[in-house]
């Protein structure tokens, strides 16, 4: 694989920022480094050349964004977490005429299939609106279109099930040319939308964000920056989950939640 240097990605960072406007610059530098790197090698190409064919309005700027964000995801990843939404959250936001969910960083629409097929399975979905948004333009087209491989659909019934399913999977998608198609019940009450978690503002207040492994990737400062966007995009009372590997810890707004489950991450705001 090419590899490139650390001084090299902070050249690559700045011109990024000036052609698009969109800054990496509190992204965490090993992941961007190993990210850049692969999408040299997958071109053929060196830093320099990177950076002559880098221009305004360009297809290689919008490419290498795309490359750059992170886009993995499936369907009840961590099956835990979703038992204890079921189990446990979902109780609290019974009894609210409308809810709204935001699912930020979505990637290719996985979590928010799931946790759509979940409202259904509890009663809320008719009554819920999920907004998922991502940086990615791919990875929203992909995340519209509900299309999963059937291998992939496989690994997603065992985390369905393991995370409490009610049914099978199957009930909610159907085939087509081998692949898996999410059924339209679930798909029209999710909003797939652009939004960067590092620049945009609120847009909403929700009853339920789910932000997870997303600012693993974030330095400190930039982390700081987005708690306080998914604060201010909260209802009182209303929760927030994170990663695994993520914690409010060093936010500055910890006094402000009650902790649900200090394992899985989910915090209730409080104030």
């Amino acid at each position: 694989m090419v590899l490139m240097e650390y001084p090299e990605l902070e050249v690559l960072i700045a011109q990024i920022r000036e052609i698009s406007g969109f800054d990496f610059s509190g992204y965490a530098r090993p992941s961007l480094l190993r990210r850049a790197s692969r999408y040299l090698a997958n071109h053929k190409m060196n830093h320099e050349q990177l950076l002559v064919h880098i221009e305004p309005g360009g297809r290689v700027v919008y490419d290498l964004i795309q490359e750059l964000t992170v886009n993995y995801s499936e369907m009840f990843r961590d099956a835990d977490f979703f038992m204890k939404v079921r189990t446990e959250v979902f109780t609290y936001l019974e009894s609210y005429p409308t809810l709204r969910f935001w699912v930020a960083g979505c990637a290719t629409g996985e979590e928010a299939y799931s946790m759509a097929i979940f409202l259904k399975e509890a009663g809320f979905l008719n009554r819920s609106l999920i907004y998922a948004t991502d940086l990615s333009n791919k990875a929203l087209t992909a995340a519209r279109e509900g299309v999963f491989t059937l291998g992939n659909a496989r690994t997603y019934s065992e985390n369905y099930l393991a995370a409490g399913g009610k049914h099978s999977l199957s009930d909610y998608y159907h085939v087509a040319y081998n692949k898996a198609v999410m059924v339209p019940d679930l798909r029209r009450n999710i909003v797939f939308s652009m939004h960067d978690l590092t620049g945009d503002g609120v847009f909403n207040e929700f009853q339920f964000i789910s932000c997870r492994n997303v600012m693993i990737y974030f330095t400190l400062e930039l982390r700081r920056k987005v708690f306080r966007l998914l604060y201010d995009s909260l209802s009182m009372l209303g929760f927030l989950c994170l990663g695994k590997r993520e914690t409010l810890r060093y936010s500055g707004l910890e006094e402000n939640f009650k902790i649900i489950d200090s394992t899985l991450n989910i915090y209730q705001k409080i104030r």
